[in-house]
């Protein structure tokens, strides 16, 4: 066949590559100017002694060994259907678990730990399931799913033919694999296409912030709320900056900044009040630690970063405990926990999703202290990942952490600690992960450009 016929056939690929091309240069230059300007508005001193972005390294051996132990988790709980386990043999998952698996996914591949079919083939079964997903209201990826049907649930994994509504800051995520697989391995741009472009994605902003969806079990009704706290909104907003939808509020670090200082560190709260539109306010890693890892840090979110992980490591200076605490699975009822830094007027609190206090659960996070690890790769840092070691199950994965108040492992075995381990490593290996211009992503293209020829 000719190449104009060939060009034809594909103008529709070619059209969605090109949109998106052109609205992560729209990203790069408004990050690159807006510095200056955010300056004007708010003067955060810089941090004395807060590190630069460290150079990427080769992974030694041992390195190469926790993420083997990593991906394990996704070789035991990979479905027929092409998603994986959010928990360890629990067949349900939602969009923040899925967009784990893709991004250990593609940081496998990265590492080198998986072959290219083997990516290939794993890329195209999830990208096919997340093709099929039946949608709430027929707009947007409701909030989970049974990984073996696809069929929509409850966050218990019971069958809803309505749905309980949807994510923004749980879709927002997606945007991150999405755009990295179109960028580094656009064999599977049309995949992509096929999944994004039943999204209704404009619904996931009002106002310009965050919008989620929630169906009231009593009554049934569906309402529209904000949705999003700091940092998590922040990440969030910048994420669907990748994809031409604009919620400026919501990317704003500004909007609703307020200090609490945080053994003797100045910490970045949220001046909300919690449970206002069924959110709580409180102050963990998480946010900050996938902004480094994935988007790479701008002007406030590095100092914002290093003052959360300043703070754990003083807590340690004081008390002679490890500290590196975030949201986490864990292996009691409630069974999920924001271990934070500080909530209601408390210093790490440790709560449900209702705010109900659940102290007892602190724990030394795996995921938080691989992610500082990676990120700034202090003396601190390094000591907290190596209290790690008796967590690795080569046969398993890695488990979520160790409790503060008996030492006990907390056996939970999920996506995201996993996920965020193989994140961190591969963070090290070759930066951030979402990167259209470095070399890593440069080889991948020319790699796939002479496969094609």
């Amino acid at each position: 066949m000719s190449f104009k016929y060939n060009l034809l056939k594909a103008r529709s690929y070619l059209a969605m590559v090109i949109g998106i091309l052109i609205a992560f240069s729209v990203v790069l230059y408004v990050e690159k100017n807006s510095q200056d300007i955010e300056d004007s508005r708010v003067h955060i001193t810089s941090s004395i002694g807060r590190p630069l972005a460290p150079t990427p390294r080769p992974l030694s051996s041992e390195e190469i060994v926790w993420a083997k132990a990593a991906w394990q988790y996704f070789i035991n709980n990979t479905q027929p259907s092409g998603l994986v386990n959010s928990v360890d043999k629990f067949p349900s998952s939602t969009m923040w678990d899925t967009s784990s698996y893709l991004m250990a996914l593609i940081s496998a591949q990265r590492i080198g730990i998986i072959q290219q079919d083997e990516f290939d083939t794993r890329i195209s079964n999830a990208l096919g399931a997340l093709a099929k997903l039946p949608l709430f209201e027929g707009k947007l990826p409701n909030k989970a799913y049974n990984t073996q049907t696809l069929s929509m649930v409850n966050y218990i994994n019971q069958p809803s033919t309505k749905g309980i509504g949807w994510s923004a800051i749980d879709i927002s995520r997606m945007m991150v694999p999405l755009n990295i697989v179109v960028w580094n391995y656009p064999q599977h741009a049309a995949e992509v296409n096929k999944v994004i472009s039943r999204w209704q994605l404009e619904a996931l902003v009002a106002d310009d912030q965050l919008q989620g969806s929630v169906v009231d079990q009593k009554t049934q009704a569906i309402s529209l709320h904000q949705e999003g706290r700091m940092g998590y909104e922040q990440y969030a907003a910048r994420t669907l900056q990748l994809v031409g939808i604009n919620a400026s509020l919501a990317l704003d670090y500004t909007a609703h900044l307020q200090f609490i200082k945080v053994e003797g560190i100045l910490v970045p709260d949220d001046d909300r009040i919690s449970q206002k539109d069924g959110a709580n306010t409180f102050i963990v890693s998480e946010p900050y630690i996938l902004t480094g890892l994935e988007l790479g840090f701008d002007l406030y979110s590095s100092e914002l970063a290093w003052r959360v992980f300043k703070a754990q490591e003083n807590r340690f200076q004081r008390t002679g405990i490890y500290t590196s605490v975030s949201e986490d699975h864990v292996d009691q009822a409630p069974y999920f926990i924001y271990s934070t830094l500080h909530y209601a007027d408390e210093d790490w609190a440790v709560i449900t999703d209702k705010g109900e206090r659940v102290d007892q659960l602190r724990q030394l996070s795996t995921k938080s202290a691989f992610s500082w690890y990676a990120l700034w790769r202090t003396a601190y840092s390094e000591h907290t990942r190596n209290k790690l070691n008796s967590l690795m199950d080569s046969n398993k994965g890695w488990y979520s952490g160790i409790y503060e108040a008996n030492n006990k492992i907390n056996t939970s075995l999920n996506a995201n600690t996993n996920g965020v381990v193989l994140e961190s490593l591969a963070f090290i290996h070759g930066g951030r992960l979402l990167c259209a211009a470095c070399t890593q992503a440069m080889q991948s293209v020319g790699a796939t450009d002479k496969q094609l020829k």
